[in-house]
């Protein structure tokens, strides 16, 4: 069996977009899918004074046609006033000395192209994790990119060989199981279980970046939330466990 999973990136997602990493053998990373501006494509929430506060990475103005892999970091980029905006939020974490250097690694990066900067977030926060499963970009990949939703999605599983594609829970309703049944392709959906961890003694506000469960956490036990804290369920919606 192997299984695939695909998503469009995202800046320093939630623990979810890991562990549906975590759950197939490989990853692809869509760079040849349309930039979305309202959506999680540069931006997430961090814990400020007991609240969920937006960050983002400021974009170099472009159509709203162009896909990921062709917009830019703006020019004026301060990446130590984003830096700054989580030593800030964050000193004080338990984990603060073991989770900064990494955020440290992937805001210095100094790739201007925002596909690029965001799929070296992805690949090393999962170092970071030990998380070994393997990445591949979507556009590397020999389909006819022409092709979309999920006819795409079917022959990518075709071309790296995958008999199970695995999705988040939020896409149930757009996939057909037939549609993947008649091409031998198993559709499962992955739903996160909730995960809750102190946060400075306040109520806890929850599904917040994956940096703040790395902050609040030690490493071990997020990669078991990552691991173990979800269900797999069948396109019929029947319970088919966690990862083999």
């Amino acid at each position: 069996m192997k299984r695939l999973a695909i998503m469009q990136p995202y800046f320093f997602p939630y623990i979810g977009y890991f562990q549906l990493i975590g759950a197939v053998d490989m990853f692809i990373v869509y760079d040849n899918i349309k930039y979305t501006k309202k959506g999680w494509i540069n931006r997430n929430r961090l814990l400020q004074d007991g609240k969920d506060v937006m960050f983002s990475l400021p974009l170099k103005g472009g159509s709203d046609d162009l896909n990921v892999c062709d917009r830019e970091l703006a020019a004026d980029f301060r990446r130590d006033k984003l830096l700054n905006q989580f030593r800030e939020a964050y000193r004080r974490a338990p984990y603060f000395g073991a989770t900064f250097p990494l955020i440290e690694q992937i805001v210095q990066h100094a790739d201007q192209n925002l596909f690029r900067f965001l799929h070296h977030s992805i690949v090393k926060t999962c170092q970071h994790l030990g998380i070994a499963t393997e990445i591949r970009i979507s556009s590397d990949i020999d389909i006819d990119h022409a092709l979309k939703s999920e006819d795409k999605v079917l022959a990518l599983c075709s071309a790296v060989g995958a008999d199970t594609y695995v999705n988040a829970i939020g896409g149930m309703g757009l996939y057909s199981r037939e549609g993947f049944r008649d091409k031998g392709v198993d559709l499962k959906f992955l739903q996160s279980r909730p995960f809750a961890y102190e946060q400075f003694g306040d109520s806890f506000v929850p599904w917040l970046s994956m940096i703040d469960v790395l902050m609040f956490n030690p490493r071990e036990r997020a990669l078991a939330a990552i691991a173990t804290g979800f269900d797999l369920i069948g396109a019929d919606g029947i319970a088919a466990g966690t990862a083999d």
